[in-house]
């Protein structure tokens, strides 16, 4: 569609020299053809060509590199430690973990929350193991005790510690952010606020309101590769082309739009309901399209609705003269509208079905749209070579309804499969031809002859907009 057209509103953002793109219809195209209006932001171009040079193996393997992580970029970024549904009522606390550091989230009376390290003052035990509630917070060790909003309330034996006033005891705490019912903590005092390390998503969410939403499940697993391997395989879709073959039929994997927003975030946008530019379309119907959505994706909200969809109850015929997207958006606006009584028959098809994933430096991505959302979280697991893998999915709350207290972590085993995680269905399947690959990309980086890893120009441009940003705190 032509630059001139009047339904066009939002021009291009690109710093310096425009790069190519995969020939054939844009997400553009598909946005603008949509059954009801996107989103500008969602069809608007937005990046810098950030050049083609390589980035070094070492920042996946060295040991060093590593510890240089620990110490001068994560005290200082916000990081998503927990949603506001873990902990619904005062006195419930969750224990986040990171980089080798403790800390407890905890639920105080006023409903706000305070963040502490989770160490006692006198020898050093960790106060909390788990998560839970408690109306104190007491060392299992020698049982000092501080209330739970950090003050202290008791120190036994008080006649042998003269020298420690309650002022002196109070528990040192970590910054809090919230947003959108995720929360966030961040070691360092000053900085930018949540809203501004997170923007424009922000701007962006006020139409999908993750705040209205919970968490239906959560699966865990320990993957023997960094947490920068795995992280960046989910930061581009034509992976898609060889390594989720059965998704090519209904997604635009090399027509997907790749937007970066500053140092900390970044936004794909890859079409569904459409097939792959690497099929020839000879003799493939809009019913073929949508009969391979229903069999393989596992996100729609079609997948939560239990008996009916065990039962294969879902399916959506497409009438003559209408595209397979349009089909779909349709069906699933009336399916989510049912299924959680939020009326959503004003979304565009791009969000009822389009994998629409925002990243957040470092480690958190959540998808957008009015469907159950992904959240995915990468941390590293005790050294450079492991990494835990969480995954999340957000439904919609009913309205007048509370939000159910969010479930502990399934936490799968090493010798696990994410397919024994059923309740995250097909995707368990897609997860798993991920780890056909990046435990062997980091065995493959310790072996590299040259030291280099090449990315693509466009479609790999947020892995490089992650390293640049990286490389500025290790830097500083």
């Amino acid at each position: 569609m032509a630059e001139s057209d009047p339904k066009i509103k939002a021009p291009p953002q690109i710093t310096g020299e425009p790069l190519p793109r995969c020939p054939g219809t844009s997400y553009r195209d598909l946005a603008l053809a949509d059954t009801n209006e996107v989103p500008e932001f969602l069809y608007q171009d937005v990046y810098e060509n950030l050049g083609s040079e390589p980035i070094p193996a070492t920042r996946y393997t060295d040991p060093t590199f590593f510890e240089l992580e620990k110490e001068k970029m994560w005290p200082k970024v916000w990081q998503f430690a927990a949603r506001e549904e873990e902990l619904p009522e005062p006195g419930d606390y969750v224990v986040y973990e990171n980089v080798g550091k403790s800390f407890i989230l905890m639920r105080q009376e006023d409903g706000s929350i305070k963040a502490f390290y989770n160490v006692c003052l006198h020898r050093g035990r960790k106060l909390k193991l788990e998560d839970g509630w408690t109306a104190e917070l007491q060392c299992p060790f020698h049982g000092f005790t501080w209330n739970n909003d950090g003050s202290l309330k008791n120190i036994p034996c008080r006649w042998d510690f003269s020298h420690l006033s309650d002022q002196k005891m109070q528990l040192p705490e970590v910054s809090v952010g919230r947003w959108g019912g995720y929360i966030f903590i961040r070691e360092a005092k000053e900085g930018p606020t949540i809203e501004e390390f997170l923007a424009p998503m922000p701007e962006h969410f006020k139409r999908w309101k993750h705040e209205e939403c919970a968490t239906a499940l959560w699966v865990g697993k320990v993957i023997p590769a960094n947490w920068k391997v795995v992280m960046e395989a989910f930061m581009e879709s034509w992976h898609t082309v060889v390594t989720h073959p059965q998704l090519l039929p209904f997604t635009g994997d090399a027509n997907s739009m790749y937007n970066i927003y500053g140092d900390h975030v970044n936004l794909t946008v890859t079409p569904f309901g459409t097939m792959s530019p690497h099929i020839d379309p000879e003799g493939k119907e809009q019913q073929w399209i949508v009969d391979e959505f229903v069999k393989y994706n596992g996100r729609s909200s079609d997948n939560y609705e239990d008996k009916e969809a065990a039962a294969g109850g879902f399916a959506v015929t497409v009438p003559e003269g209408v595209t397979a997207r349009a089909a779909l958006g349709e069906s699933l606006r009336e399916t989510t509208t049912r299924m959680f009584g939020h009326d959503v028959s004003f979304a565009s098809d791009s969000e009822m079905m389009d994998a629409l994933l925002y990243n957040a430096f470092p480690n958190w991505s959540p998808w957008a749209g009015f469907q159950p959302n992904i959240v995915y979280r990468w941390r590293p697991w005790h050294d450079v070579d492991h990494c835990l893998m969480e995954v999340r999915i957000l439904t919609r709350v009913p309205p007048g309804q509370e939000a159910p207290k969010a479930p502990a972590m399934h936490f799968l085993t090493d010798d696990e499969k994410w397919t024994a995680a059923t309740e995250i269905g097909i995707l368990g399947d897609v997860f798993e031809q991920d780890m056909e690959n990046l435990p062997f990309v980091q065995q493959g980086l310790k072996s590299s002859a040259n030291g280099e890893v090449q990315l693509a120009n466009y479609q790999e441009i947020q892995i490089r907009q992650f390293q640049n940003t990286l490389m500025k705190y290790i830097e500083a």
